[in-house]
């Protein structure tokens, strides 16, 4: 088992479908955008992935931004396949993302999770992160192509 940080060039086809059927597993009405299109260099998109027997079991993703108060990241779409989760793949996927985001001289790292998610709650925890007390808002663009 091995985790990486993947670019854009080691993308093929038969990855990107693993990674695919993989993100489906996060459940609800989301919808995966193009992988070339977020590993573009300008994108700003480190993306975590672990594999093992050459089949992507775990990705997670933290994309990096700078604004007035200092350079951040955010972690969106932590997933590890069903049949292995519970065996630290999404820790080791997570201190990979937290190394990264040490070398990239990030001052703070954000993510959301719902409620539901007691596992992931549970690593969140024992990472160090702590529940901001602030809400979060969101609104829904569509976008027609």
């Amino acid at each position: 088992m091995k985790i990486d940080i993947l670019n854009i060039q080691d993308l093929n086809p038969n990855r990107e479908t693993q990674i695919a059927n993989l993100f489906k597993q996060l459940g609800g009405e989301k919808v995966q955008t193009n992988l070339r299109e977020v590993l573009e260099e300008e994108n700003q998109i480190t993306l975590a992935c672990c594999e093992h027997n050459d089949q992507v079991i775990g990705i997670a993703s933290m994309c990096t931004y700078k604004v007035i108060s200092r350079k951040k990241g955010w972690i969106e779409d932590v997933v590890v396949d069903e049949q292995y989760r519970g065996q630290g793949i999404g820790r080791k996927l997570m201190e990979k993302l937290l190394e990264e985001g040490k070398k990239k001289g990030l001052t703070e790292i954000l993510l959301f999770t719902e409620d539901h998610r007691i596992p992931a709650i549970r690593l969140y925890l024992d990472l160090d992160f702590k529940l901001k007390e602030s809400q979060i808002y969101t609104l829904k663009i569509c976008h027609r192509r």
